[in-house]
């Protein structure tokens, strides 16, 4: 007897794809903007307000991160079977708990529990999970989605930032927390709930890269061994040297200025420029995915952002200092899409949530441990101007480590088509 084979569903249409990234640009936003960006706005009025200290204040915010690190290895391994749509939505659930929770904390130890359930709505709303859901859904066209994307996220800052500052200007931080655990609930829940809706397509089905005869098929069925295989280490270990010295210039930079000579408020401009060549450099990324190889575009990429951060560290006038402070967030910029496009460009995006879970990790506690670090080297050696220096020396390490990484192939990319 002949068993009916039960169809599947068809693709997901142009116009579900466009509702799915449009839904995923306006909650990215959102949550970068209320579990992110708000926080360096009111946390010195926190700590003002309730006598706990700048570090234990500070020191919750990066243990928030260390959770969300951890929480992305369990997160992108039921994503890569799931779909996101799940997942994401619950995190957008316990992220406005934990914003609530933060507003009405009455100790240092209650406010760092809310950061700890912080740290868990991140691991399964930011970027990583969002690039999962991207890759998979966009396949081919996953280049220009994820342009899209970072440049929506990377808007978080400007809109967050002056809003949470206007808030606080008439609630109390307290009351500004609230405002903004609303403001997640209302766009991120049903955003999530409804704008994720659709098939998620078959392990099968995703995307890889063609196979060389150096490097075998793609081992779709094998994630364990892709992650300790030796390309994907000394790919984690090269991004992630990368990461440490780009966030630390990120929090670094304005002292630096200052200590040059630049007046506080024109450093703070400097800064926000830097977001405006993020955009600029997004905006060029899938030109660099076309007309490079994987191999070519990683050292590319991080070579700039050492060149990007010795430039700050050896030139002196104001203008060439805002320049060079444009530069470097252009090179930062170009660093997030050759993240998200780092397991898709060797492995394919079979099991792209569970490879970037891995692979996000330690680039997210980096990022928490390197402000500190940084203010630590420059303390140590005198001035920001040194550390900067030893930053740029950490990238050269990068640099090599990735102009040494084996990749699965390294053709040129097929043209990425335009997104619907």
């Amino acid at each position: 007897m002949t068993v009916p084979v039960t169809p599947r569903p068809a693709a997901m249409s142009r116009a579900e794809l466009r509702r799915v990234l449009a839904t995923l640009c306006i909650t990215e936003l959102t949550s970068w903007g209320v579990l992110i960006y708000a926080f360096p706005v009111l946390s010195p009025t926190i700590s003002a307000t309730t006598g706990w200290s700048t570090t234990s204040v500070v020191g919750a915010f990066s243990v928030g991160q260390l959770v969300a690190a951890v929480v992305g290895i369990p997160v992108g391994r039921r994503l890569d079977g799931k779909g996101p749509r799940g997942l994401m939505t619950i995190g957008s659930v316990v992220g406005v708990l934990a914003v609530v929770a933060i507003a009405v904390a009455s100790s240092v130890a209650w406010f760092l529990g809310a950061w700890v359930l912080a740290g868990a709505a991140m691991g399964a709303v930011l970027y990583p999970p969002a690039f999962a859901a991207v890759t998979r859904w966009y396949g081919s066209r996953r280049v220009s989605a994820l342009t899209a994307l970072t440049l929506a996220g990377g808007l978080a800052s400007t809109v967050f930032a002056p809003l949470t500052a206007a808030l606080a200007g008439h609630l109390d931080w307290r009351g500004a927390y609230l405002v903004l655990a609303a403001v997640l609930a209302v766009i991120t829940i049903p955003g999530h709930l409804w704008g994720l809706r659709g098939r998620w397509p078959h392990t099968a089905e995703a995307d890889q890269p063609d196979p060389t005869p150096a490097t075998g098929p793609v081992a779709a069925a094998e994630p364990a061994r892709i992650a300790r295989s030796r390309a994907f280490i000394m790919l984690v270990t090269a991004l992630t040297t990368n990461a440490f010295a780009a966030y630390a210039v990120v929090i670094n930079l304005v002292p630096l200025l200052t200590e040059r000579g630049l007046a506080t408020g024109t450093a703070a401009v400097a800064l926000g420029l830097g977001g405006v060549g993020q955009v600029l450099g997004r905006l060029g990324y899938t030109t660099l995915y076309r007309h490079t190889t994987v191999r070519t575009r990683t050292v590319l990429v991080l070579v700039a952002t050492s060149a990007t951060t010795a430039l700050l560290a050896v030139v002196t006038s104001p203008a060439a200092l805002i320049a060079a402070a444009v530069l470097a967030g252009t090179a930062r910029g170009v660093f997030t899409l050759l993240q998200a496009t780092a397991i898709t460009d060797r492995w394919g995006a079979a099991h792209y949530g569970r490879l970037t879970g891995l692979l996000s990790a330690p680039l997210t506690i980096t990022s928490a441990a390197a402000p500190w670090a940084g203010a630590a080297v420059a303390a140590r050696l005198g001035t920001y101007a040194a550390m900067f220096g030893v930053l740029a020396a950490v990238n050269v390490a990068g640099v090599l480590l990735a102009t040494a990484s084996p990749t699965r192939h390294n053709t040129r990319n097929a043209t990425d088509r335009s997104s619907p």
